[in-house]
């Protein structure tokens, strides 16, 4: 089994047999649903290789290949009146150099205009009647020279736009050297209107006949407000929630597949999805459906490996999805946005919205943010938050989708909080300690020294407990040797933080570890600041308040390693409990594995 990692051409993916998840069975309810059509998806989605597959289902340059491309996917047993009936043009915006002053980007924009209306040409030679002129210096005259045409003829276009927001993309990047020049491109006559303006009069009986956008935002769509305001979105539609994506069964059979022709264990495919499950999957884009989907991209990225060698790759984050910790640390310099993105890290208490904001610009993310919700919906269509269910007043829960991504909010905070080399140098020896050992001193008094030092105390306001535990969370994670679960159901209760060691890293000196956290106040233990820094660890442990959290949280912990335990599979499991005082000190008490 091939698969086709990086590669978003349908026909090269049919033609040479590489694996495929057929959904051209919603090409009819696409049909359906409009004729003017925007869909949104994080990066690294699939959006791509979904705009390809539309290509060559409805060129009618391609009708003798349809049988050949289609014959064996669900939609070429029942294909629609429209199939190879469109002159179909492909525009891809990430093509066209954001960067540089308006005329450059305008230039940059004329120029993929034009080499694509000039393939048309040359494509759909046959079928056109009309000259087709072509404007070195306006592609959108060209655009509309294209379109004179084609209305000469008994076929119509259909236009696919992949990356329509890639401009606005870049500002989110790098704010401060590209607001103005974005702002010029869409407000009043800037070129990126003009051009939607363009095909919003070509859809009006001038040639146009269907339009499909993808991108990761509606903010272009907002900023031209009327050049373009006859999209409709399908992004929330749960018709299309799978759309692009994989489900578990169809990743379960690709697996089942790969441990097969790879000779591996039988119960290989199922500890591969379980780690695949806790890395990749997560993401709910419809209120109104449960499934979850699976990143494409990453699940093909680790098929691709386990295929290729037998084992995982052992880097579980693809490196071409590491720089959406921009779009983290983008909404994190906002106004009151540290603290949501920190706030994010909790899955006890999800961030919570009444809707998702679909209507702002550039402008509104770049002054101060009107409430909440706006910023927890950045998130969203980042594809660093994903809808996880309603709370008890209805309103839309946003959590963390998987492994992958709350280790770009890690290292977002690492970074913060620790961005010298020594103190990472230090993090990584007193953390590789405790993974082996179970020894939790040196990373209590490292936490103590650096941790609580820098922590900026205008994102304290949160629950104490929390921030301990954001504060353990940042400092163990490594996705390399564990699965990091925060929050984990264990019986008919919560942990605080499981670290797990990964299935294919158990031959090695690592351990299991489960972390409850209880948090006491300075005045709970009748001590001050000073006082409290010179008593030394086991006197602090003696203070009634401290033996009595203490306690607490090592009732807990019993009953969740007897859930553990009873769970079966190989665990080397250490517990720990510890209690923070007035977010100064660490005490703690750890249980061995027996």
């Amino acid at each position: 089994m091939r698969f086709p990692y990086g590669i978003a051409d349908f026909a090269a993916i049919i033609g040479e047999g590489y694996f495929y998840v057929d959904r051209t069975d919603r090409i009819p309810l696409i049909e359906e649903a409009g004729k003017q059509l925007l869909f949104l998806r994080p990066r690294w989605f699939g959006k791509s290789l979904w705009l390809s597959t539309l290509e060559n289902y409805y060129d009618l340059g391609r009708a003798n290949d349809f049988d050949r491309l289609f014959g064996g996917l669900k939609i070429g047993q029942n294909p629609t009146p429209l199939r190879n009936r469109y002159f179909v043009l492909p525009l891809n915006f990430s093509m066209v150099d954001p960067r540089g002053e308006p005329d450059a980007i305008r230039n940059s924009l004329f120029h993929h205009l034009n080499i694509r209306i000039k393939d048309a040409v040359v494509r759909y030679g046959d079928w056109l009647d009309g000259q087709v002129d072509i404007e070195p210096d306006d592609g959108i005259a060209s655009f509309q020279s294209l379109l004179s045409a084609v209305s000469q003829t008994p076929h119509r276009l259909y236009l696919l736009v992949d990356e329509y927001d890639n401009f606005a993309n870049e500002v989110m990047i790098s704010p401060l050297h590209g607001t103005d020049r974005y702002q010029r491109l869409v407000e009043n006559e800037g070129t990126i209107k003009t051009f939607f303006k363009a095909v919003k009069a070509g859809a009006e009986g001038r040639g146009l006949d269907r339009v499909f956008l993808t991108g990761v935002s509606p903010v272009v769509l907002s900023d031209i407000t009327s050049g373009y305001n006859v999209a409709e979105d399908l992004s929330n539609d749960p018709d299309y929630h799978d759309l692009c994506g994989f489900t578990e069964p169809e990743l379960r059979a690709a697996l089942d597949a790969v441990t097969t022709a790879r000779r591996l264990e039988a119960d290989q495919a199922e500890i591969a999805l379980d780690l695949m499950r806790d890395f990749y999957n997560g993401y709910r884009f419809s209120s109104q459906r449960d499934e979850r989907v699976y990143n494409p991209t990453l699940a093909l990225y680790f098929l691709k490996h386990l295929g290729r060698h037998g084992a995982y790759p052992p880097r579980l984050l693809d490196d071409n999805l590491a720089m959406d910790r921009n779009r983290i640390q983008y909404v994190a310099r906002l106004p009151h946005g540290e603290a949501l993105v920190n706030r994010a890290l909790d899955p006890a208490t999800p961030l919570t919205v009444a809707q998702l904001v679909n209507r702002f610009g550039v402008r509104d993310m770049l002054t101060a943010p009107r409430t909440p919700d706006f910023l927890a919906t950045l998130l969203y269509y980042f594809g660093v938050l994903t809808l996880a269910g309603r709370d008890a007043l209805g309103k839309l829960a946003l959590t963390i989708p998987n492994q992958v991504i709350r280790k770009l909010y890690v290292e977002r905070l690492q970074e913060q909080v620790l961005p010298d080399y020594t103190d990472q140098e230090q993090r990584q020896a007193v953390v590789e300690r405790f993974y082996a050992t179970g020894d939790l001193g040196p990373l209590g008094d490292f936490l103590e020294q650096r941790y609580f030092q820098v922590f900026d105390n205008r994102d304290l306001r949160w629950s104490n407990e929390l921030v301990v535990k954001t504060a353990f969370l940042a400092t163990l994670f490594n996705d390399a040797f564990y699965l990091m679960d925060s929050e984990p159901a264990l019986g008919r209760g919560y942990g605080d933080l499981l670290l797990r060691v990964r299935p294919d890293m158990r031959q090695y000196a690592l351990l299991d570890h489960l972390l409850e956290f209880k948090a006491v106040s300075l005045k709970a233990v009748g001590l001050t600041s000073a006082e409290l820094a010179a008593t030394p660890r086991e006197d602090l442990r003696a203070l009634p308040a401290v033996a009595e959290a203490l306690q607490a949280a090592q009732a807990q912990l019993a009953r969740y390693r007897q859930t553990l335990e009873a769970g079966g599979g190989p665990l080397k499991l250490h517990t720990h409990a510890v209690v923070c005082i007035g977010l100064e000190r660490l005490v703690f008490v750890t249980h061995e594995s027996t």
